[in-house]
């Protein structure tokens, strides 16, 4: 089986293509987040074909009042490429801040970040945070990779969130085309 063919299946039967024309459908609903998770599993997939790079990126089911591990999973041999991706989308003119207590939840028997460093830790998962700052019409978003290490420490540490600043200092993804391109991970 091909490695598209793969994707597709792993996807439910969504393929790349199929995920570009939903996210630029019209009259479809506003989903930030459902469409950033998208828009980065497609340029995880991209970056590992055209390296020819042994690795699948997929997004996990998210049910409705269930706790989830991460948003996508990347399975790879190589432990470089061995990842649990959380993504959050913000609106970068209206908070200042990547807040724990407002942009993580505590359902399911924990702060979201203790859940999901449970989960590295017993995965053996490399976590990033992956945010992506929107910034308005007309205005480029960007998109930025926080090492889980970062986010953990600061939060074990009494801090009440990442600023702006701080998650911009961090790696930003290119854009081609209006779409995610990573160039290196």
């Amino acid at each position: 089986m091909m490695q598209k063919d793969f994707h597709k299946q792993l996807n439910g039967g969504r393929g790349e293509s199929d995920v570009r024309r939903e996210l630029k459908a019209p009259g479809r609903g506003v989903d930030h987040m459902g469409d950033f998770e998208w828009a980065l599993v497609a340029a995880l997939n991209r970056f590992f074909e055209e390296g020819d790079i042994q690795a699948i990126a997929y997004r996990l089911k998210q049910h409705r009042f269930t706790a989830q591990s991460m948003d996508i999973l990347v399975d790879s041999p190589q432990p470089r490429y061995y990842l649990a991706i959380e993504c959050k989308s913000l609106d970068a003119r209206k908070t200042r801040s990547l807040y724990f207590s407002q942009h993580f939840n505590s359902a399911g028997g924990g702060h979201q970040i203790e859940r999901e460093s449970q989960f590295l830790q017993r995965s053996g998962r490399t976590g990033i945070l992956a945010v992506e700052l929107r910034r308005g019409p007309g205005k480029p978003k960007t998109a930025h990779l926080v090492p889980w290490s970062l986010l953990q420490e600061r939060f074990l540490s009494g801090g009440v969130g990442l600023s702006l600043e701080e998650l911009e200092a961090q790696p930003a993804l290119s854009r081609r085309g209006g779409e995610y391109e990573i160039l290196d991970l």
